[in-house]
């Protein structure tokens, strides 16, 4: 599940999947209506893959939550986000059983259950597992990239300086002084 290119805008409803990038910001299509509209740079803007949620102890990523919420609801959507703040904490706490009921805000499950509900619409969510850290993959792949490092920094080292430019000064001095005489103005003689 990529949640890097599916973006949440402060003042802004719904979710966006990022197109592309202008000068002025991101290009990106609403989920809800499917509209390309521009997001500009002043504009806060979220990856849904850095929103994380508190727990008791540490924060839980939101990809964790939709993933625990797919796997008990097998896929199809979930409560709607306009319950009661009773159903919501009781549905949250059945997702999430150790969120921080302090600092996690009604506000803030609302928008949670909103925007699962509009990825499992949309065919956004799949639990494909993710790469694995670089520590469970083979030996192998760890070693050609140690290779590949060490090529690159002997290439680095092999590099010759690039010889200093001579300065104007240096250039080849005469032995004589040039001097200069004052340039003589041609003058007309007045008529009268």
């Amino acid at each position: 599940m990529d949640l890097t290119k599916i973006l949440a805008v402060s003042g802004r409803p719904g979710l966006y999947k990022m197109i592309s990038q202008s000068p002025r910001g991101i290009v990106a299509e609403a989920l809800t209506d499917g509209k390309k509209v521009t997001i500009f740079t002043h504009e806060r803007i979220s990856a849904l893959e850095e929103i994380s949620i508190f727990t008791v102890e540490s924060d839980a990523p939101l990809k964790q939550v939709f993933r625990n919420i797919f796997e008990k609801l097998e896929g199809k959507q979930a409560i709607s986000h306009k319950s009661s703040s009773s159903e919501l904490r009781k549905f949250m706490k059945e997702a999430l059983p150790d969120y921080d009921q302090d600092r996690v805000y009604n506000s803030d499950i609302q928008k949670l259950v909103n925007w699962y509900n509009l990825l499992v619409d949309k065919n956004l969510l799949d639990l494909e597992p993710d790469e694995a850290p670089e520590e469970d993959k083979p030996e192998e792949a760890v070693e050609e990239k140690s290779v590949k490092s060490e090529v690159k920094a002997e290439k680095k080292t092999e590099k010759k300086p690039k010889p200093a430019p001579q300065k104007k000064s240096e250039a080849k001095k005469t032995s004589a002084p040039v001097t200069a005489k004052p340039a003589q103005r041609k003058t007309s003689p007045k008529t009268k």
